[in-house]
Protein backbone atom coordinates (compact mmCIF):
# COMPACT_ATOMS: atom_id res chain seq x y z
CA UNK A 1 0.00 0.00 0.00
CA UNK A 2 0.83 3.78 -0.12
CA UNK A 3 2.04 5.70 2.84
CA UNK A 4 -0.68 8.07 1.43
CA UNK A 5 -3.51 5.03 1.79
CA UNK A 6 -3.13 5.52 5.69
CA UNK A 7 -5.49 8.73 6.05
CA UNK A 8 -2.62 10.55 7.52
CA UNK A 9 -1.58 14.03 6.48
CA UNK A 10 2.05 14.70 5.37
CA UNK A 11 3.00 15.96 8.88
CA UNK A 12 2.14 12.86 10.63
CA UNK A 13 4.11 10.74 8.16
CA UNK A 14 7.09 12.73 8.56
CA UNK A 15 6.94 12.50 12.09
CA UNK A 16 6.26 8.39 11.67
CA UNK A 17 9.59 8.23 9.63
CA UNK A 18 11.68 10.51 11.41
CA UNK A 19 10.62 7.64 14.43
CA UNK A 20 11.49 5.08 12.10
CA UNK A 21 14.91 6.33 11.35
CA UNK A 22 15.42 7.49 14.85
CA UNK A 23 15.38 4.09 16.55
CA UNK A 24 17.23 2.41 13.30
CA UNK A 25 19.95 4.64 14.47
CA UNK A 26 19.89 4.44 18.24
CA UNK A 27 19.90 0.48 17.65
CA UNK A 28 23.04 0.80 15.94
CA UNK A 29 24.45 3.27 18.92
CA UNK A 30 23.55 0.28 21.06
CA UNK A 31 25.51 -2.42 19.22
CA UNK A 32 28.42 -0.20 19.14
CA UNK A 33 28.06 0.68 22.86
CA UNK A 34 28.42 -2.93 23.27
CA UNK A 35 31.13 -4.00 20.88
CA UNK A 36 33.27 -1.24 22.47
CA UNK A 37 32.76 -3.00 26.05
CA UNK A 38 30.16 0.19 26.97
CA UNK A 39 27.43 -2.50 27.63
CA UNK A 40 26.88 -5.81 28.44
CA UNK A 41 24.31 -6.54 26.13
CA UNK A 42 22.07 -5.73 23.00
CA UNK A 43 19.07 -7.22 21.76
CA UNK A 44 18.01 -5.77 18.55
CA UNK A 45 14.81 -4.78 16.70
CA UNK A 46 16.44 -3.48 13.49
CA UNK A 47 13.72 -4.73 10.50
CA UNK A 48 10.74 -4.23 12.70
CA UNK A 49 10.88 -0.73 12.99
CA UNK A 50 8.27 0.01 10.56
CA UNK A 51 6.07 -2.23 12.11
CA UNK A 52 6.25 -0.76 15.53
CA UNK A 53 5.84 2.74 15.07
CA UNK A 54 2.57 1.51 12.46
CA UNK A 55 1.63 -0.04 15.39
CA UNK A 56 2.16 2.34 18.05
CA UNK A 57 0.98 5.20 16.34
CA UNK A 58 -2.44 3.38 16.07
CA UNK A 59 -3.02 4.23 20.17
CA UNK A 60 -3.38 6.83 22.82
CA UNK A 61 -0.28 6.74 25.08
CA UNK A 62 -1.63 9.11 27.12
CA UNK A 63 -4.02 6.59 28.63
CA UNK A 64 -3.41 3.19 26.97
CA UNK A 65 -1.26 0.53 28.16
CA UNK A 66 2.02 -0.91 26.22
CA UNK A 67 3.45 -4.06 27.99
CA UNK A 68 6.16 -4.85 25.42
CA UNK A 69 8.74 -7.16 24.47
CA UNK A 70 12.63 -6.85 24.46
CA UNK A 71 12.60 -6.19 20.56
CA UNK A 72 10.14 -3.56 20.81
CA UNK A 73 12.78 -0.10 21.18
CA UNK A 74 10.79 1.89 18.59
CA UNK A 75 7.25 1.29 20.10
CA UNK A 76 8.86 2.07 23.18
CA UNK A 77 9.71 5.49 21.96
CA UNK A 78 7.04 6.48 19.98
CA UNK A 79 5.12 5.22 23.52
CA UNK A 80 7.08 8.32 25.04
CA UNK A 81 10.48 7.28 25.93
CA UNK A 82 13.25 8.85 24.73
CA UNK A 83 16.86 7.85 22.91
CA UNK A 84 18.07 8.83 26.32
CA UNK A 85 15.90 7.00 28.36
CA UNK A 86 17.05 3.65 26.15
CA UNK A 87 20.77 4.76 26.85
CA UNK A 88 20.83 4.68 30.68
CA UNK A 89 19.13 1.41 30.51
CA UNK A 90 21.70 0.08 28.13
CA UNK A 91 23.78 1.75 29.95
CA UNK A 92 22.79 0.66 33.48
CA UNK A 93 22.62 4.29 35.09
CA UNK A 94 20.35 5.01 37.95
CA UNK A 95 17.84 7.75 36.42
CA UNK A 96 16.74 4.34 33.88
CA UNK A 97 13.18 4.57 33.78
CA UNK A 98 12.62 1.09 33.31
CA UNK A 99 14.54 -0.38 36.36
CA UNK A 100 17.36 2.24 37.66
CA UNK A 101 19.64 0.33 36.52
CA UNK A 102 18.84 -3.11 37.67
CA UNK A 103 17.37 -5.04 34.84
CA UNK A 104 19.22 -6.15 31.69
CA UNK A 105 19.26 -3.63 28.81
CA UNK A 106 16.23 -3.48 26.64
CA UNK A 107 14.11 -4.28 29.22
CA UNK A 108 11.91 -1.41 28.65
CA UNK A 109 9.71 -0.13 31.25
CA UNK A 110 8.28 3.78 32.29
CA UNK A 111 5.55 4.36 34.52
CA UNK A 112 5.73 7.80 33.55
CA UNK A 113 4.28 6.64 30.23
CA UNK A 114 2.33 3.29 30.35
CA UNK A 115 5.18 1.04 30.00
CA UNK A 116 4.53 -1.95 31.69
CA UNK A 117 8.25 -3.31 32.57
CA UNK A 118 8.26 -7.01 32.05
CA UNK A 119 10.61 -10.53 32.76
CA UNK A 120 12.88 -11.78 30.65
CA UNK A 121 10.84 -14.90 30.65
CA UNK A 122 9.27 -14.94 27.28
CA UNK A 123 5.54 -14.29 27.24
CA UNK A 124 4.64 -13.79 30.93
CA UNK A 125 3.73 -10.02 29.45
CA UNK A 126 0.73 -11.99 27.93
CA UNK A 127 -1.28 -12.80 31.06
CA UNK A 128 -0.14 -9.57 32.73
CA UNK A 129 -1.51 -7.42 29.80
CA UNK A 130 -4.97 -9.41 30.59
CA UNK A 131 -5.30 -8.09 34.20
CA UNK A 132 -4.06 -4.45 33.32
CA UNK A 133 -7.33 -5.03 30.40
CA UNK A 134 -9.57 -6.39 33.22
CA UNK A 135 -8.47 -3.55 35.34
CA UNK A 136 -9.78 -1.18 32.42
CA UNK A 137 -12.78 -3.09 31.74
CA UNK A 138 -13.96 -3.20 35.49
CA UNK A 139 -13.21 0.62 35.70
CA UNK A 140 -15.50 1.54 32.43
CA UNK A 141 -12.97 3.02 31.31
CA UNK A 142 -12.50 3.44 27.15
CA UNK A 143 -8.70 2.66 27.33
CA UNK A 144 -7.43 -0.20 26.54
CA UNK A 145 -3.94 -2.62 26.36
CA UNK A 146 -1.47 -3.16 23.34
CA UNK A 147 0.93 -6.25 24.19
CA UNK A 148 3.39 -7.91 21.99
CA UNK A 149 6.07 -10.97 21.63
CA UNK A 150 7.70 -12.94 19.56
CA UNK A 151 6.42 -15.58 17.53
CA UNK A 152 8.60 -18.34 19.48
CA UNK A 153 6.43 -17.06 22.33
CA UNK A 154 3.41 -18.96 21.23
CA UNK A 155 4.50 -21.95 22.18
CA UNK A 156 4.25 -20.76 25.56
CA UNK A 157 1.45 -21.70 28.15
CA UNK A 158 1.15 -17.73 28.76
CA UNK A 159 0.12 -17.63 25.06
CA UNK A 160 -2.44 -19.34 25.72
CA UNK A 161 -3.81 -18.93 28.28
CA UNK A 162 -4.08 -15.09 28.18
CA UNK A 163 -5.74 -15.76 24.79
CA UNK A 164 -8.12 -17.78 26.19
CA UNK A 165 -8.96 -15.43 28.98
CA UNK A 166 -9.08 -12.12 26.82
CA UNK A 167 -11.38 -14.43 24.85
CA UNK A 168 -13.90 -15.04 27.66
CA UNK A 169 -13.45 -11.94 29.44
CA UNK A 170 -13.74 -10.06 25.97
CA UNK A 171 -11.64 -7.64 27.24
CA UNK A 172 -10.36 -4.61 24.79
CA UNK A 173 -6.78 -5.37 24.13
CA UNK A 174 -4.83 -6.57 20.88
CA UNK A 175 -2.41 -9.27 21.24
CA UNK A 176 0.75 -8.97 18.88
CA UNK A 177 3.08 -11.67 17.66
CA UNK A 178 6.07 -10.04 15.87
CA UNK A 179 6.89 -13.16 13.82
CA UNK A 180 10.37 -12.27 12.37
CA UNK A 181 11.11 -15.66 11.13
CA UNK A 182 13.67 -17.31 14.20
CA UNK A 183 13.23 -18.02 17.27
CA UNK A 184 16.57 -17.43 18.08
CA UNK A 185 17.94 -20.47 15.74
CA UNK A 186 14.99 -21.91 15.16
CA UNK A 187 13.16 -21.26 11.75
CA UNK A 188 9.28 -20.90 11.61
CA UNK A 189 9.14 -24.46 9.71
CA UNK A 190 10.44 -26.03 13.47
CA UNK A 191 8.45 -24.21 15.48
CA UNK A 192 4.82 -24.44 14.36
CA UNK A 193 2.32 -26.17 12.18
CA UNK A 194 0.28 -23.26 10.32
CA UNK A 195 1.29 -20.62 8.26
CA UNK A 196 -1.05 -18.05 9.23
CA UNK A 197 -0.64 -17.87 13.29
CA UNK A 198 -3.53 -14.96 13.50
CA UNK A 199 -6.18 -17.95 12.83
CA UNK A 200 -5.29 -18.94 16.74
CA UNK A 201 -7.84 -16.44 17.28
CA UNK A 202 -10.63 -18.08 16.09
CA UNK A 203 -10.19 -20.78 18.76
CA UNK A 204 -10.19 -18.46 21.56
CA UNK A 205 -13.38 -16.09 20.30
CA UNK A 206 -11.22 -13.49 19.40
CA UNK A 207 -10.75 -11.43 15.86
CA UNK A 208 -7.49 -12.17 14.21
CA UNK A 209 -5.56 -11.07 11.31
CA UNK A 210 -2.30 -10.95 8.96
CA UNK A 211 -0.51 -7.98 8.37
CA UNK A 212 2.75 -7.17 6.98
CA UNK A 213 5.47 -5.42 9.06
CA UNK A 214 7.28 -3.93 6.48
CA UNK A 215 4.01 -2.00 4.77
CA UNK A 216 3.55 0.91 7.01
CA UNK A 217 0.06 1.87 5.87
CA UNK A 218 -1.10 -1.65 5.58
CA UNK A 219 -0.25 -2.08 9.26
CA UNK A 220 -1.05 0.76 10.88
CA UNK A 221 -5.03 0.45 9.10
CA UNK A 222 -4.98 -2.72 11.06
CA UNK A 223 -4.35 -2.13 14.57
CA UNK A 224 -6.36 1.15 14.15
CA UNK A 225 -9.45 -0.83 13.30
CA UNK A 226 -8.23 -3.22 16.26
CA UNK A 227 -7.68 -0.35 18.37
CA UNK A 228 -11.52 0.65 17.50
CA UNK A 229 -13.13 -2.70 17.96
CA UNK A 230 -11.46 -3.18 21.51
CA UNK A 231 -12.77 0.39 22.33
CA UNK A 232 -16.22 -0.13 21.20
CA UNK A 233 -16.78 -3.79 23.32
CA UNK A 234 -15.92 -5.93 20.59
CA UNK A 235 -12.85 -7.63 22.35
CA UNK A 236 -9.69 -8.36 21.99
CA UNK A 237 -7.60 -8.46 18.33
CA UNK A 238 -4.37 -10.95 17.73
CA UNK A 239 -2.90 -9.83 15.01
CA UNK A 240 0.35 -11.73 13.48
CA UNK A 241 2.87 -8.90 12.50
CA UNK A 242 5.31 -10.10 9.62
CA UNK A 243 8.83 -8.26 10.24
CA UNK A 244 12.52 -9.23 9.55
CA UNK A 245 15.69 -9.65 12.18
CA UNK A 246 18.38 -8.02 10.52
CA UNK A 247 20.56 -8.54 13.19
CA UNK A 248 21.37 -11.91 15.30
CA UNK A 249 19.27 -12.95 18.15
CA UNK A 250 21.03 -10.91 20.69
CA UNK A 251 24.92 -9.64 20.68
CA UNK A 252 25.82 -13.02 22.08
CA UNK A 253 24.63 -14.90 18.87
CA UNK A 254 26.03 -15.24 15.24
CA UNK A 255 22.90 -16.03 13.01
CA UNK A 256 25.47 -16.47 9.99
CA UNK A 257 26.18 -20.40 11.79
CA UNK A 258 22.26 -20.95 10.64
CA UNK A 259 21.35 -18.34 8.12
CA UNK A 260 22.73 -18.49 4.59
CA UNK A 261 24.61 -15.97 3.64
CA UNK A 262 22.32 -15.03 0.26
CA UNK A 263 19.13 -14.90 2.91
CA UNK A 264 20.56 -12.23 5.17
CA UNK A 265 21.30 -10.75 1.65
CA UNK A 266 18.05 -10.44 0.49
CA UNK A 267 16.81 -9.32 3.21
CA UNK A 268 18.95 -6.58 3.89
CA UNK A 269 18.14 -5.57 0.65
CA UNK A 270 14.73 -5.27 1.42
CA UNK A 271 15.10 -3.84 4.00
CA UNK A 272 11.65 -1.99 5.99
CA UNK A 273 13.63 1.75 6.45
CA UNK A 274 14.95 1.67 3.58
CA UNK A 275 11.87 1.01 1.72
CA UNK A 276 9.65 3.56 3.44
CA UNK A 277 12.59 6.10 2.50
CA UNK A 278 11.76 4.93 -1.26
CA UNK A 279 8.05 5.57 -1.18
CA UNK A 280 8.46 9.02 0.51
CA UNK A 281 10.74 10.34 -2.63
CA UNK A 282 7.90 8.21 -4.67
CA UNK A 283 5.10 9.89 -3.31
CA UNK A 284 6.71 13.20 -3.04
CA UNK A 285 6.41 13.26 0.33
CA UNK A 286 10.17 14.16 0.65
CA UNK A 287 12.79 14.66 -1.62
CA UNK A 288 16.47 13.76 -0.97
CA UNK A 289 18.03 16.74 0.47
CA UNK A 290 15.05 16.37 3.20
CA UNK A 291 16.01 12.55 4.36
CA UNK A 292 19.95 13.59 4.76
CA UNK A 293 18.78 16.91 6.50
CA UNK A 294 16.48 14.39 9.08
CA UNK A 295 19.43 11.68 9.06
CA UNK A 296 21.76 14.41 10.24
CA UNK A 297 19.96 16.09 12.76
CA UNK A 298 19.01 12.46 14.50
CA UNK A 299 22.81 11.62 14.15
CA UNK A 300 23.49 14.84 16.69
CA UNK A 301 20.48 14.28 18.85
CA UNK A 302 22.00 10.53 19.26
CA UNK A 303 25.10 12.04 19.68
CA UNK A 304 23.85 14.12 22.54
CA UNK A 305 21.90 11.59 23.81
CA UNK A 306 24.67 8.82 24.39
CA UNK A 307 26.98 12.22 25.96
CA UNK A 308 24.59 12.91 28.40
CA UNK A 309 23.38 9.38 29.49
CA UNK A 310 27.10 8.07 29.71
CA UNK A 311 27.55 11.15 32.36
CA UNK A 312 24.65 10.49 34.67
CA UNK A 313 25.95 8.39 37.69
CA UNK A 314 25.58 4.90 38.32
CA UNK A 315 22.86 3.28 41.33
CA UNK A 316 24.92 3.30 44.51
CA UNK A 317 25.53 0.10 46.46
CA UNK A 318 23.35 1.59 49.55
CA UNK A 319 20.01 1.36 46.95
CA UNK A 320 21.00 -2.20 45.83
CA UNK A 321 17.74 -3.49 47.71
CA UNK A 322 15.86 -0.26 47.12
CA UNK A 323 12.05 -1.16 45.09
CA UNK A 324 12.80 -4.56 46.06
CA UNK A 325 11.12 -5.35 49.63
CA UNK A 326 8.63 -3.22 51.07
CA UNK A 327 9.11 -0.10 53.35
CA UNK A 328 7.40 0.19 56.96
Amino acid sequence: MKLKDSKLNKDQLLQAYRMVKEARMLDERLWQLNRIGKSTFNISGQGAEVGQVAMALAFEPSKDYFLPYYRDMAAAMVWGMSAKDILMGSLGKEADPSSHGRQMPNHYGDRKHNIVPFSSTVTTQYPVATGVALAMQIDESDAIALTATGEGSTAEGDFHEALNFAGVQKLPMIFVIENNGYAISTPNSEEFGVKDLSIRAKGYGLLGKQVNGRDFAETFLAFKEAAENARNGKGATLIEMLVDRLTAHSSDDDQRVYRTPEDISEMKENDCVGLMEQQLLAENILNQDELDSIKEELSEKINQATEEAEAMPNPTADQLMTHIYGEE
